[in-house]
C-alpha cells in the first residue's frame, strides 16, 4: 500500500473516531451534568457556610460578671442631666442601641415602654444613643416613644463595652446592661438580631435580682 493510501486510511479512521456519534454525545452530556453537580455542590456548601456564620454571629453574647457600675451623667431628650447614681435604689436596665438610623432599635424601646411589668416591678429602663438630639427626637416622635433617651458622646458606650458590637464600629450594638439597686452591674447581653422581646428581657432581669 502506498504512503498516500496509508495516510488516507488513518485520516478516515480519525474522522470516524472523532465524529459525534450517540456514544460521544452521551459521554459529553454526562460530563456536563457532573460539572454542574460539582458546581451546585460547591455553591451549596458556600451558602451553608454563610448561613451558619450568620446564625453564629446573631447569637446573643451574655456576661454575668458582677462589679460596681461606672457612674455617668448624660443629657436627655427632655433637656435634663441624668446621672446613674441618681437612680440608685432601683434596678436599672441601660439599653444601648444604634439609635435613630435603626428602626428596630426605636421600636424595641416602644415595646418595652408599653409593657407595664417593668414599671410595676420598679425596674427603670434607660435608653442611651449617640445621635444628635434632633435626630433621636424625630425618631421618637415617629414611633410614638415618650421615654427620654440619654445622649452619649461615646464615652459611656465605650465604658460599658457596647461600642462596635453591632453593625457599626463607631456605634453601640443592641445591648442591655442590668444594674441592681445597690449599683452593681450583674448582667449584660448583646443581641445582634436587633430585637429582644420585652418579656424575655424582663425574665433575664428578674433571674438576677
Amino acid at each position: 500500500m502506498s504512503t498516500q493510501s496509508q495516510g488516507s486510511g488513518q485520516a478516515a479512521t480519525r474522522r470516524r473516531t472523532e465524529a459525534p456519534g450517540p456514544y460521544n454525545a452521551t459521554l459529553a452530556l454526562r460530563r456536563t451534568r457532573i460539572r454542574r453537580l460539582i458546581g451546585w455542590s460547591v455553591g451549596l456548601l458556600a451558602a451553608t457556610g454563610l448561613v451558619a456564620a450568620a446564625l453564629i454571629s446573631a447569637r446573643p453574647q451574655v456576661s454575668e460578671a458582677s462589679h460596681l457600675a461606672a457612674n455617668f451623667t448624660l443629657p436627655d431628650t427632655d433637656g435634663n442631666a441624668i446621672s446613674l447614681s441618681s437612680l440608685r435604689g432601683h434596678p436599672v436596665v441601660l439599653y444601648f442601641s444604634e439609635g435613630a438610623g435603626c428602626e428596630a432599635c426605636i421600636y424595641q424601646m416602644k415595646a418595652i415602654e408599653e409593657d407595664p411589668d417593668f414599671a410595676s416591678k420598679g425596674i427603670v429602663v434607660v435608653p442611651i444613643v449617640m445621635d444628635p438630639i434632633d435626630q433621636i427626637r424625630a425618631a421618637m416622635a415617629s414611633a410614638g416613644v415618650t421615654t427620654p433617651f440619654l445622649i452619649d458622646d461615646g464615652k459611656v458606650s465605650a465604658e460599658y463595652g457596647t461600642l462596635g458590637t453591632g453593625m457599626h464600629a463607631g456605634l453601640p450594638g443592641h445591648g442591655f446592661v442590668l444594674i441592681n439597686a445597690d449599683g452593681a452591674q450583674v448582667w449584660a447581653g448583646n443581641y445582634p438580631s436587633m430585637w429582644l422581646p420585652p418579656g424575655d428581657l424582663l425574665a433575664e432581669v428578674q433571674k438576677r435580682l
